[in-house]
């Protein structure tokens, strides 16, 4: 049995290496036109930013080292120029040489990836202008910023590559300004949750042009749909497009979006010939749509998967969910599943949750506060996507719920989970546990919910009660306009100022005085409604002012 593999990096190799240890006999080619295989292409701005400052530590394995534990034959500089399904052959191109020779196989793996997209604009090929794919593209940059000594840097793209870029190239000591097309940065957030990242980012003396796009470069001028700016450098990060030409010249069958569409076991059209990683179409795990999510995450098991089939242990993929995790600076962003507008477009009718909970016990020293936010389908509590902004503590969070959605948990379910808990790593209602706490009491009816979003629209004459249960400390801070402001611990004692015939607004700092007023009330004969989120979202949402981060005590 041989095996033919194009392309050698996450999906392409974790084939090759499932292959080889399932068939010690099997003959298995990696056929990779550039000049490194196995390399870590989500570290690569790390090197640039001297986090990572070893060059060699960029790959995991060599054409040398494969050779030597696997006994695959790997041929770097070697691109696979034309496929043959009948003949079930493939045409290389010794690169090095400009030699053409054939290469049968009984079964043909594609793993080409994904290239980043470069605008037809004018000047975006100049000589300051990269993108960022590969090992080769990473030195390229280093480079330039070690001898052209750029002061300033555009990253053109908000996503998770922009971002990371905009972080590392601040370390290097550029000032950094990113544009982006949309409103807000990291397309799977919802803004309200991307509010925290725009002031955190900013506070670090990166600029932002949101709701912006490029129009050119013009030498060493960006000129914006509004606007222009000045930079040595720029960053090309407006997303990556499949690269499958080759799979498409031979008859494999691509979408319009030119992504492979393969079955659950990875194969094409064609009986023999299977494709993974950030070339293939998916299917999106929450809404069962065909979804393009470039993630090594599935790549790698997508890979995994082709190798089983191939070896006659029949495996399927079940869906990409999406989940990932962004390091910037000291903060850490995660999400998984969808967000509010993919849930709108499938026509999910959903309901959310927000919590501001510490990410270890208060009273243990070094605790922050991380912001989470929850989905799931109000028709079977499935929880279908869940973002979290923070410091310490997110990623394990998000983890946690990762699973669960894997696993077809309702948000209900979070309430039940017995996690780990000792003061320095978290408390004893985790805030994965309060999530759940804080949906089970909007399905229960024991909470009603009005948002951030519904604010501005709330009447402000005497047909509501608009109440603030802060603190008159909390209060001096900032305050939205209309809200009357009676504390939670004099709340009882004051009921007789609230008109029972009238529904009341609630808010607090994050929800969670708030809900306890709510209890209050509604015993009382009230008709409450609680602001998910508090006023810590509003604010961060409608001013993304910087205000003091500190752990509300009275919040727990």
């Amino acid at each position: 049995m041989k095996t033919v593999i194009v392309g050698g990096v996450a999906g392409g190799a974790s084939a090759a290496a499932r292959l080889r240890r399932l068939d010690e006999s099997a003959k298995i080619i990696i056929l990779e036109r550039g000049e490194y295989v196995s390399f870590a292409n989500c570290g690569l701005p790390y090197y640039i930013g001297g986090v990572i400052d070893d060059k060699s530590k960029l790959t995991l394995q060599t054409p040398e080292s494969f050779r030597a534990r696997f006994n695959i034959d790997v041929r770097t500089s070697n691109e696979a120029v034309k496929i043959d399904p009948a003949a079930k052959s493939v045409t290389v191109k010794n690169l090095k040489t400009g030699e053409l020779y054939e290469e049968s196989y009984d079964s043909l793996i594609l793993s080409p990836g994904a290239e980043p997209i470069r605008p037809n604009l004018p000047g975006v090929n100049g000589e300051n202008v990269f993108t960022l794919r590969n090992i080769p593209d990473t030195f390229k940059i280093k480079s330039y910023i070690e001898t052209a000594k750029p002061k300033s840097a555009a990253v053109i793209g908000g996503g998770y590559i922009g971002v990371e870029m905009a972080e590392n190239l601040k370390e290097s000591g550029l000032d950094v300004t990113v544009v982006e097309l949309s409103d807000h940065l990291i397309a799977p957030l919802d803004f309200d949750m991307a509010a925290d990242v725009h002031r955190y980012i900013k506070s670090k003396g990166i600029k932002l042009y949101l709701n912006n796009g490029l129009r050119a470069v013009d030498g060493k001028t960006v000129v914006l749909d509004s606007g222009s700016f000045d930079s040595d450098m720029v960053i090309l990060s407006v997303g990556v497009r499949p690269e499958t030409a080759l799979a498409r010249d031979c008859g494999i069958e691509v979408n319009q979006r030119g992504s492979i569409i393969v079955d659950s076991h990875m194969k094409t059209n064609f009986a023999d010939i299977y494709a993974v990683g950030d070339a293939v179409q998916v299917d999106d795990f929450i809404t069962e749509q065909p979804s393009f999510i470039p993630l090594a995450g599935p790549a790698n098991k997508q890979g995994r998967i082709a190798a089983d089939n191939i070896a006659g242990i029949s495996s399927e993929y079940t869906g990409t969910q999406g989940s990932a995790v962004l390091k910037l600076f000291d903060m850490t962003v995660a999400t998984t599943g969808i967000n509010e507008k993919s849930a709108r477009s499938a026509g999910i009718d959903y309901d959310k949750a927000y919590i501001y909970s510490g990410s270890h016990a208060s009273y243990y020293p070094g605790a922050t506060n991380m912001s989470i936010k929850a989905l799931w389908d109000k028709k079977t509590l499935k929880i279908i996507g869940a973002q979290i902004v923070g410091f310490d503590g997110v990623d394990k969070r998000m983890d946690v719920i990762a699973a669960a959605i894997r696993f077809g948990a309702r948000i209900t379910d979070l309430t039940k989970l017995e996690l780990c808990y000792a003061p320095p790593f978290g408390s004893a209602k985790d805030p994965v546990n309060m999530l759940g706490f804080v949906a089970e009491n909007v399905v229960t009816g024991k909470v009603k919910q009005f948002f951030w979003h519904d604010v501005e629209g709330l009447p402000r004459d005497e047909s509501v009660t608009l109440l603030d249960v802060r603190t008159k400390t909390e209060v001096s801070r900032g305050k939205i306009d209309g809200f009357i402001n009676i504390p939670l611990d004099a709340l009882r004692d004051r009921l007789s100022e609230l008109p029972k015939d009238k529904p009341v607004y609630v808010h607090c700092h994050s929800g969670l005085r708030s809900y306890i007023a709510c209890r209050i009330l509604s015993g009382n004969g009230y008709d409450c409604y609680n602001l998910a989120g508090g006023w810590r979202l509003y604010e961060s949402v409608i001013n993304e002012k910087t205000v003091p981060e500190y752990i509300c005590t009275e919040c727990k």
